[in-house]
């Protein structure tokens, strides 16, 4: 997280992000709020702002008990895997000819480099969206646009409308943006899912700039 304190320290000092700070501090101390307190930042925890080549982004963190680890599409290895994940693992196979892990935990993904990250970092249980536009947003659009302009050649995977309004914050001369509709089945089965072939898409644009390609296994 370091490495990220460092480039978003105005940011944490803004009146939106301590009045954010002090309504989450609030909520958890008055209902079930997930991810647990201490990974609220784990994506920022897990890939630092140096090793980012990829970032996917999500919306919210999963409402159910054990299943968010503040990784975006990520569950704990304990928990059944998700259907929107299931899509995900389903398309790196089909792409990448690979089987993937039998367990949804996607830290190392992280490890390589890949920002797991949500639009919005907590929700109150069984409450999807429960704390959208509370100054989430604000803040991880502002981590989008600090990738966006003091990096180069990182991939930027979009899946769905939400995550594609964020491409106005993105050069497409400086890094690779990937578009496509969202894995959740409800998206997927309609098309654009399947056969979008991001995954080696991202590691061929990756190669082609001398950066070590992402072992998505």
């Amino acid at each position: 997280m370091d490495s990220w304190k460092s480039r978003l320290g105005t940011e944490f000092a803004k009146p939106y992000f301590v009045e954010l700070t002090e309504r989450v501090r609030q909520a958890y101390s008055t209902q079930v709020v997930f991810p647990p307190g201490p990974q609220i930042f784990n994506a920022f925890n897990q890939c630092s702002f140096e090793d980012c080549k990829v970032v996917i982004l999500g919306q919210d963190p999963y409402h159910g008990p054990g299943q968010a680890n503040g990784l975006s599409f990520s569950v704990n290895s304990s928990m059944r895997i998700p259907p929107s994940l299931r899509n995900i693992f389903k398309e790196i196979e089909q792409d990448l000819g690979i089987s993937t892990l039998p367990q949804g935990d996607l830290e190392r993904w992280a490890k390589q480099g890949v920002l797991l990250l949500n639009a919005t970092l907590t929700v109150p249980a069984a409450t999807p969206g429960g704390h959208q536009k509370w100054g989430w947003e604000r803040f991880t659009d502002a981590v989008i646009d600090l990738i966006a302009q003091e990096k180069e050649h990182v991939v930027f995977m979009l899946w769905g409308s939400f995550a594609q309004k964020k491409a106005s914050f993105i050069e497409p001369k400086q890094h690779l943006i990937l578009r496509s509709t969202h894995p959740s089945p409800m998206s997927a089965n309609r098309g654009g899912w399947f056969g979008s072939g991001h995954f080696s898409r991202a590691n061929a644009y990756l190669r082609s700039h001398g950066l070590e390609e992402i072992d998505w296994k």
